[in-house]
């Protein structure tokens, strides 16, 4: 009875405080008037913002790791056992790292469209950690490597045929 009211007051004081926040008196501070250095403008109104363009190419954070070596491990149907044609590029990854103790790498398991959503989280990681476990057995410190899963949820390649399949069941190294 007492954690009941002990939580009822709590909810009843989190909700007051978030009410007293009034969001018509919010302080924004006008910027129209600024310019880009020279007088040049940008046409909407004769200025532009100073602001930089936000990067989205997801390859730049890749070309950090080892020249000239592929950064993508491809899985069986429903497997997460590391193929033999894949082990030198463990090895280089492992042997890239060991040599860079500042480096860091995060491996993305990733599964095709078929299964549910939990299964596939749950294979994408199971792949993403044999891979890991690759690496940790090469030399490689659990410091510098994170693994996760995003399941089927970053296909790399679009369509239901087992081509696009073959692509999606992956495991990808990208360094930070």
């Amino acid at each position: 009875m007492i954690k009941r009211l002990f939580l009822a007051l709590t909810v009843a004081v989190a909700m007051a405080g978030c009410s007293s926040v009034p969001l018509s008196d919010v302080p924004v501070e006008d910027k129209s008037a600024s310019t880009v250095p020279g007088g040049q403008s940008g046409g909407g109104g004769g200025t532009q913002s100073s602001v930089a363009p936000v990067v989205t190419d997801s390859a730049i954070g890749t070309t950090q790791g080892p020249a000239n070596v592929a950064r993508i491990v491809y899985f069986d149907y429903d497997s997460y056992v590391i193929k033999p044609e894949f082990q030198s590029l463990i090895e280089a990854h492992a042997r890239f790292l060991k040599s860079n103790n500042g480096r860091r790498v995060n491996i993305e398991g990733h599964t095709d469209e078929r299964g549910g959503r939990e299964y596939n989280l749950a294979l994408g990681q199971r792949r993403s950690e044999a891979v890991r476990r690759a690496l940790g057995l090469l030399g490689v410190t659990d410091t510098q490597v994170e693994a996760v899963s995003f399941g089927k949820e970053k296909p790399a390649a679009p369509g239901s045929d087992e081509a696009s399949w073959a692509k999606n069941r992956r495991a990808e190294l990208v360094y930070r």
